[in-house]
């Protein structure tokens, strides 16, 4: 397939082009026309750079790509080095960030949907989505379940929370800045990637369930669907890399 034309094809499917974000999404760093091996992960970093080059690889798709916001626009230390080895083993680099979490089909929040059993009713904001247990599971089973899924014991404080939980709010990534968001949907637990200093006492003096499951472990989900639906709908080899990160 040629690398154009795979980037027209997954910006159509995410509808980037309607959203606005702190990075470019789509080709970051162009290589080879031709592309058939490529290589997925959560990030752009060193290691799955040298992954693809050992496994010959053509392209390469993440969540965490280049080029963010009020980044420094020097190239030096680890980024000359991360750029040295994607051009001159002429690979595409190729990231979707915030279509990879809002998308209600193909994302990370929808895999985690699925993941846990959540059915999905709708959104609080474009980020943060909303749903239901059915039955209702008491707070230690969710832990477990999260536990297993995940593969990572999560941090959960619940003082003053319901014990019995009907509905959830997740964001995966750095979602705890929408936390006061979803009080008033009357929400029993809220689940995101990470937590700040201040959460802790949104969640005692609201009495809501907040449970931070980790940065990568919350954003795995989106380019392993990514991987999967390019596999199915296309001829070409795809192999998702988990970099493990415990953030």
């Amino acid at each position: 397939m040629n690398n154009i034309e795979l980037e027209k094809i997954i910006n159509n499917k995410l509808n980037s082009i309607n959203i606005n974000d702190y990075v470019p999404n789509g080709l970051q760093i162009e290589g080879k026309n031709n592309i058939t091996n490529i290589i997925t992960g959560v990030s752009a970093c060193q290691s799955l750079l040298n992954i693809a080059v050992l496994k010959k690889a053509d392209a390469i798709i993440v969540h965490h790509g280049y080029f963010w916001k009020n980044e420094s626009l020097i190239i030096k230390g680890l980024k000359r080095y991360r750029l040295k080895t994607l051009l001159s083993n002429d690979i595409n680099l190729y990231s979707w960030h915030i279509p990879l979490d809002i998308n209600n089909n193909l994302s990370n929040n929808i895999f985690l949907a699925n993941l846990l059993n959540i059915n999905f009713i709708g959104k609080i904001n474009p980020f943060v989505f909303y749903g239901s247990f059915n039955p209702p599971l008491h707070i230690k089973d969710l832990i477990n379940i999260i536990k297993c899924k995940l593969n990572r014991t999560p941090l959960h404080f619940g003082k003053n929370a319901p014990k019995i939980i009907n509905n959830i709010a997740w964001c995966s990534g750095a979602g705890q800045k929408f936390f006061e968001e979803i009080v008033d949907f009357n929400i029993e637990v809220f689940l995101t990637g990470e937590v700040s200093e201040q959460t802790i006492h949104i969640a005692t003096e609201y009495g809501v369930n907040f449970i931070s499951a980790g940065h990568h472990a919350t954003e795995k989900g989106g380019i392993i669907m990514l991987s999967q639906w390019l596999k199915n709908n296309y001829d070409l080899k795809i192999n998702f890399i988990d970099i493990n990160n415990p953030v």
